[in-house]
């Protein structure tokens, strides 16, 4: 996602929501995977590079996934606003490093990694989607070369049929952008209650660029936000606050303006008066100021 601060906590981390999003998108919808059943793991790695200096990576978000305290699989999730032409790349090293990992813990047994991205955009993923479409590959060469393929959902373009599947907060953040998407004069009217409300809005701040969805919450309103109708009222409210401040803004730059526009009527009047000719009051004001001027002495 690129735009997190390692302190906060985004909405993917919590167990409802990743659980959600896993059942939905890999499971149509099967409650495969319970909340419970998730453990948090280091989303950090490391990784020795050609400069022979250690180097750091960072996926979104990921869990193990365990059943009688058997891990059963590792799976990442990870966000993103733009195409990425080298992104099954970038995976694969998310991947990798949690093999590594299973490894240098001695694990008993070896458990799959399954990552997933969750792509945000309004037009579809135009890039490809497995390693070996990447490279320029010798046709000798090419059945040994073991391949890489990533899982892309494109979140403003899921059904109906698929929203309606989600039980958790990604319900209202998926139908956001599959409306917004569908119309892009789209004012938010979701009436469900959102459960991690700060998370839900963050999140649409960092995949939208609109920053308003977050200064939404400030400290007064805590508890009062419960629905994107809540927050599309307080985004409403927010306008009319930075209107009125445009406003007040705007009429003292227009005050300003006609009084310098006055000024300058009366100094072309001042200059026709000692004789001046149009020619040289034109070197330093309009013709329109020139002419009004006129029509002022006339009148």
């Amino acid at each position: 996602m690129g735009e997190k601060d390692m302190s906060e906590k985004i909405l993917e981390d919590y167990n409802d929501v990743f659980s959600d999003i896993v059942n939905v998108l890999l499971f149509h919808g099967q409650e495969l995977i319970e909340p419970s059943a998730l453990e948090s793991i280091s989303v950090h790695s490391q990784y020795k590079g050609e400069d022979a200096k250690l180097h750091e990576q960072e996926r979104d978000v990921a869990k193990k996934w365990k059943r009688y305290n058997v891990q059963l699989a590792i799976i990442g999730i990870e966000n993103q606003t733009a195409v990425e032409k080298k992104m099954p790349f970038r995976l694969i090293g998310y991947d990798g490093a949690s093999y590594k990992s299973q490894l240098q813990a001695n694990a008993a047994s070896i458990a799959p990694v399954v990552t997933i991205v969750l792509y945000f955009g309004e037009k579809h993923w135009c890039k490809e989607r497995n390693i070996k479409s990447l490279m320029n590959i010798p046709k000798e060469l090419d059945p040994y070369v073991n391949d890489y393929k990533m899982e892309v959902f494109e979140i403003a373009w899921l059904t109906d049929e698929q929203l309606e599947m989600f039980k958790s907060d990604f319900k209202v953040v998926a139908r956001f952008f599959v409306n917004k998407r569908r119309n892009p004069d789209y004012v938010a009217d979701d009436p469900t209650e959102i459960q991690h409300v700060d998370e839900v809005l963050k999140l649409l701040s960092v995949m939208t660029g609109d920053r308003d969805y977050e200064n939404v919450i400030c400290d007064e309103m805590k508890g009062q936000v419960k629905s994107m109708c809540d927050v599309a009222e307080r985004l409403k409210n927010i306008g009319r606050q930075e209107g009125f401040q445009a406003g007040r803004s705007e009429g003292r730059l227009e005050g300003r303006s006609e009084g310098r526009s006055e000024e300058r009527i009366n100094a072309v009047k001042f200059a026709i008066s000692l004789g001046a000719s149009e020619e040289k009051i034109l070197t330093q004001y309009s013709k329109e100021e020139y002419e009004k001027a006129l029509a002022l002495m006339k009148a």
